[in-house]
């Protein structure tokens, strides 16, 4: 008899922005040659700090499986007892996490979306139901708070997934509907993703709401340039916390993660300079690509939305040309590339190429 699995047959993995390392040895490119524009990540890097740290750490040793002295000092940065802190490998693991400790077959789930694919994996990996409220190109995605009240109120679900800026349209979701919302549907728990929150300065954040079924989601890897080394953590209610801490993996946040994380912290003027320097040049590398008959659309953090017609063959035109973007056909959104800003003498290549590579889009359209 063969062994077979219990995973559903629709189950596929989500794709994902950055470097594809097989993709590029088949196409016989080295990483060290592309310029990513598909990664959401801080362009100027880590704290020097960071590297200064990770050097100390011991390897021989397991890591604190309770990651204590960054939930002391993520507790003191976000004025909250560590005891309503996980942290988790990236925030890919805490999706995950939540998933498993709140998904159960049958249960609904609703997703406002296009958005970040790991949300309905992790539902249907626990037999779940994926219910998207799907925002609009005809209104530059915006969110429409009473069609997703209309639906919370219809469905009831178990979960609710909200990225805050969203991933890949940029937009934002009223900090007032998440009040309302969470407050007449307490057996549902709002899942905030606020991993771009740094990269919209002003921002506020759903924690400052203080509800017992809304958990908040930061990663590490975008704004502190940590993608490298996996790191996120969830804030929450200490139950929610406590129900996320009984599934997660022993020791999935390792000692180097762990020793970065602080040190990021511990450097907040990088942080906010780098990011300053980046929003800035968005507006600049926004123009630049408007004044070039780019159609992009508005978004309230660093990376937006192009429409260029067929995002497939504009990405594989690109990649040719060293420069790696973001497909949006798994989003749902074949017309439209995301780029995420970059330094400006890497925009400044990109705005570059575009006279090379906007004839080869056309005549790939051509042959296909």
């Amino acid at each position: 008899m063969a062994v077979t699995s219990n995973l559903p047959d629709s189950l596929s993995p989500p794709v994902h922005g950055a470097l594809d390392y097989a993709e590029l040895r088949t196409l016989g490119l080295s990483p060290e040659s592309i310029i990513d524009f598909s990664a959401n990540i801080n362009p100027y890097g880590p704290s020097p700090r960071v590297r200064e740290a990770i050097a100390r750490v011991p390897l021989e040793r397991y890591p604190d499986r309770e990651a204590w002295a960054l939930r002391e000092a993520l507790a003191d940065h976000h004025h909250v007892p560590a005891e309503q802190i996980i942290v988790g490998n990236g925030t890919a693991e805490l999706i995950w996490l939540v998933g498993a400790a709140f998904a159960r077959p049958g249960d609904v789930a609703l997703i406002l979306g296009p958005t970040f694919g790991e949300y309905a994996r992790a539902v249907h990996l626990m037999g779940g139901r994926v219910l998207e409220w799907r925002a609009r190109p005809d209104d530059n995605f915006a969110f429409h708070p009473s069609e997703i009240e209309a639906l919370l109120q219809r469905t009831h679900p178990r979960l609710c997934f909200v990225c805050r800026p969203n991933n890949p349209t940029g937009q934002i979701c009223p900090l007032e509907a998440l009040a309302t919302w969470s407050e007449h549907y307490p057996d549902t728990l709002f899942v905030v993703d606020e991993a771009y929150i740094h990269f919209t300065p002003g921002l506020e954040s759903a924690l400052s709401l203080e509800r017992e079924n809304i958990l908040v989601l930061r990663s590490m890897t975008k704004d502190y340039a940590l993608a490298g080394l996996r790191l996120g953590y969830a804030i929450g209610h200490t139950r929610v916390i406590t129900s996320l801490r009984l599934v997660q993996p022993p020791w999935s946040v390792n000692a180097l993660a762990q020793a970065a994380g602080v040190a990021a912290l511990h450097d907040q003027e990088h942080l906010h300079e780098t990011i300053s320097r980046t929003l800035a040049e968005k507006e600049r590398f926004v123009s630049e690509l408007q004044d070039r008959n780019l159609t992009v659309v508005p978004s309230h953090a660093h990376f937006f939305l192009v429409r260029v017609g067929d995002a497939t063959v504009f990405r594989t035109a690109f990649l040719s040309h060293g420069i790696l973007v973001r497909d949006g056909t798994s989003f749902g959104l074949g017309e439209y590339v995301r780029l995420s800003t970059r330094r400006p003498e890497e925009n400044a290549v990109l705005v570059a190429r575009l006279s090379s590579v906007l004839p080869f889009v056309s005549s790939l359209r051509q042959e296909q």
